[in-house]
């Protein structure tokens, strides 16, 4: 398997390289909340997570109504940046930091999504996981299309036009 340039082999769910920094998301899954607000974390990333030693996850508030989840020791890094921004920043710390829960991955490799970040985020049961990075993206599924057709229809910044495909 190859992810943007690094070769891995999954061996008995553990990376040969391996640490939080190396993961990098990618990709989407359509999946269903549960009837508690529960998301199956899908195995590629769940083999990922487990190999770099990650059994906990922080969730927040994206600007775009979405939810960003974060390893654990990635979302520390993040927080930090956060937290050193200036008190002009404040509403932007207050959105991200006040609305940070930690979670853990259960037995059966779900974590719940809470009905205030549900609620704020406009999840209804169906929902779009999107690797982007160092993190997850979680989405209501209708509003993933709509962002994604208003990005389409968008003018592409020039960062992206000189980005060679």
């Amino acid at each position: 398997m190859t992810c943007l340039g690094r070769s891995y082999r999954v061996e008995k769910n553990a990376l040969l390289w391996g640490s939080v920094e190396d993961i990098v998301f990618q990709g989407p899954n359509a999946l269903t909340l549960d009837d508690k607000g529960r998301m199956a974390v899908p195995a590629r990333h769940r083999e990922l997570l487990s190999a770099a030693g990650v059994k906990e996850l922080t969730i927040t508030l994206h600007p775009d109504d979405a939810l960003m989840i974060f390893p654990r020791p990635t979302w520390l890094k993040f927080r930090e940046r956060l937290v050193a921004l200036p008190f002009d920043s404040s509403p932007w710390k207050r959105m991200f930091l006040g609305n940070a829960m930690d979670v853990d991955i259960d037995n059966s490799s779900r974590v719940l999504i809470a009905p205030e970040l549900r609620d704020a985020a406009g999840m209804a049961r169906d929902v779009k996981l999107i690797g982007v990075g160092s993190h997850l993206e979680l989405w209501d599924a209708r509003r993933h299309a709509e962002h994604s057709a208003r990005t389409k229809a968008s003018t592409m910044p020039d960062s992206i036009k000189a980005f060679v495909f």
